[in-house]
């Protein structure tokens, strides 16, 4: 019995052990934290701000240590609903805003307002209205980078003690009421009537420039090759009346080398005076055969036998 009892006694102390020892892992794993990249965790001790945690591996104190607030570090949007604003000359409308900030202090963010988003939204909305309430309706719809970059001013500047900065405000739609929406889209429909018709008439315009130029053109062509054609058929004329002169030469100048040739011949053959005597009387018979009514004989044949038989008949000729 007493090494029984002993027995279950050294059983229930290790139990007992195991059990302490498990607790205690387990407290140990559940004090272990781990901040993840591009974030922050706040850390108080009692109650009292410690630390602030940055990205990795990081052990608290059991029941001593506390994460009060994790934090995102990332830039953040806050997209507020459509707020109402009326400008100077009294035109109401509403405008919705986008916040972009980033939180650059993790302890005045934790402890320097218990609700700044709501903050920003409340501030963003007061700020809206003072600024649209000097700017009248024209100059809110074509101001916004004006209004923008005084909305971001005047954000950054109030958000800074909570630890927040605001990196810009873009004002998401302006929503002017139906009848000045009626009226913008009946001026906008008209503008683009008139930039319709003023590109129309350019298009005309351009188009009869193009066609007048083409014109232009078209007649320069016209006239340049008139002037090459003129050019070349003076070239032609003269490439001809050049031809036929050398043509004339050439044929003058064979005609004068066959007379010299015969006459070269004739001098060689050393004619008697009886032949001479023949073509002399050819020769005067082709002069009589023309229109003359007088022929001159020279001496040198004057007392050939048979000359006036050959000039009686030369002169029946010339009658005739």
């Amino acid at each position: 019995m007493k090494l029984t009892t002993i027995a279950l006694s050294a059983v229930g102390a290790y139990v007992t052990l195991g059990v302490v020892a498990a607790v205690l892992i387990l407290i140990i794993i559940a004090n272990i934290k781990i901040v993840p990249q591009a974030r922050a965790a706040v850390v108080e001790r009692l109650g009292r701000y410690l630390t602030t945690w940055q990205t990795g591996i990081h052990f608290k104190i059991p029941f001593i240590d506390r994460v009060a607030k994790n934090v995102i570090l990332m830039e953040q949007v806050a997209d507020f609903p459509p707020q109402p604003v009326i400008t100077k000359d009294n035109v109401r409308m509403q405008i919705d805003t986008v916040v972009f900030y980033q939180i650059t202090d993790c302890k005045l963010y934790a402890y320097g307002h218990i609700n700044p988003i709501a903050a920003i939204e409340n501030l963003t909305s007061t700020t809206l209205r003072n600024i649209i309430g000097e700017m009248d309706l024209d100059a809110t719809l074509t101001s916004r980078d004006v209004i923008n970059m005084k909305m971001r001013s005047i954000l950054d500047e109030v958000t800074d003690p909570w630890g927040i900065k605001v990196n810009r405000v873009e004002l998401k739609n302006i929503i002017p009421p139906k009848e000045i929406q009626d009226a913008m889209e009946k001026q906008m429909k008209a503008e683009r009537e008139r930039r319709e018709a003023i590109l129309r008439a350019e298009g005309e315009k351009r188009s009869a420039v193009l066609v007048a130029e083409g014109k232009k053109e078209s007649m320069i062509l016209e006239a340049e090759a008139e002037k090459q054609s003129a050019i070349l058929r003076a070239d032609a004329v003269r490439e001809a009346k050049i031809r036929e002169s050398e043509g004339e030469a050439e044929a003058i100048l064979k005609i004068q080398q066959a007379t010299a040739e015969g006459v070269r011949m004739i001098n060689e053959a050393a004619p008697g005076q009886g032949y001479i005597a023949i073509k002399g009387l050819e020769a005067f018979e082709k002069a009589a055969d023309g229109k003359a009514t007088k022929i001159v004989i020279p001496s040198e044949i004057s007392s050939l036998a048979g000359l006036a038989t050959t000039a009686a008949e030369l002169f029946k000729k010339d009658e005739k």
